[in-house]
């Protein structure tokens, strides 16, 4: 049982819980339709229901609920109930810092002030079923408001969605997504090639970086070394596993294992050679 604190729209109302004393958003269609402050409600079954007791990476989660239109709270919910059908099972408490940053994109897009992402090449690979999910943004802001949103603004809607699926926060996400772009971008600079997003030893070059930096955050440590097979075998490769460690040490300011170089490193030269190959193939 609740008693209704704030009726914001039709579909949204807050409430404190009977048993706790505690404030919740509840969100469900025509819930509050008719709704009156002080007014006891039951949530039925469908409903959604958000605790404001949290704190997000954009602040405390009923400041959020109070200032953010709620309409972009109801399209965040739909956001994370497509994302639900893939995921099965992920923390709605991202409702908030999505809800926000919904607002201002929209806000952003009405004024033709569109931000580009340079990371959301990284991001739709790195995060493809996120960014699948995301998608689902297209036609919900194109029937409710009549905006139509760019593959950038979906990249941090993907991450958002990321961050509700793992302990990864959307800042954290963004860090994995720079590290693999300041990897390949290194290496497209070795090679003089853009390289195959598609091909395999990309994709398993970024899925490493992205449990490399995961590692890092949690400073988990790995227990074999391969830093010296790595330096005699593909000296050209360690080098560039070292300095994009550094870098990410930097980024993360914190402490890289000294470890990671050569296991990175044979993904470098995975491929290096995936490159080579292809150039070959094309020379003939």
């Amino acid at each position: 049982m609740y008693r209704i604190s704030k009726v914001l729209n039709h579909n949204t109302i807050i409430g404190v819980h009977a048993d706790d004393n505690q404030e919740y958003l509840i969100m469900g269609k025509g819930i509050g339709f008719g709704r009156k402050v002080a007014e006891r409600i039951e949530a039925r079954p469908n409903d959604k229901i958000y605790s404001l007791q949290e704190s997000t990476e954009r602040g405390n989660a009923k400041q959020l609920a109070t200032s953010i239109q709620p309409i972009y709270l109801e399209i965040a919910n739909e956001i994370l109930t497509n994302a639900e059908q893939t995921f099965h099972v992920l923390d709605r408490n991202v409702l908030f810092p999505m809800a926000d940053h919904l607002e201002f994109a929209v806000k952003r897009i009405q004024n033709h002030e569109q931000i580009s992402n340079p990371l959301t090449d990284d991001i739709r690979v790195l995060f493809h079923m996120e960014f699948k999910a995301a998608e689902c943004i297209r036609t919900i802001l194109r029937e409710r408001l009549d905006i139509e949103i760019t593959d950038d603004e979906i990249g941090y809607i993907a991450l958002h969605i990321h961050s509700a699926i793992q302990d990864e926060n959307v800042s954290q996400a963004m860090q994995i997504a720079q590290a693999v772009r300041e990897c390949v971008t290194l290496i497209e600079e070795m090679t003089g090639r853009t390289i195959n997003v598609q091909s395999l030893s990309y994709n398993r070059l970024m899925n490493h970086i992205r449990y490399m930096v995961a590692r890092t955050l949690s400073g988990e440590r790995l227990k074999i070394s391969m830093n010296d097979y790595t330096s005699i075998k593909f000296p050209r490769s360690f080098e560039t596993a070292k300095r994009i460690c550094r870098i990410i040490a930097e980024n993360l300011r914190g402490d890289v294992d000294e470890l990671e170089i050569g296991y990175l490193a044979i993904h470098i030269e995975r491929v290096l050679y995936d490159e080579l190959d292809s150039k070959k193939q094309e020379d003939r």
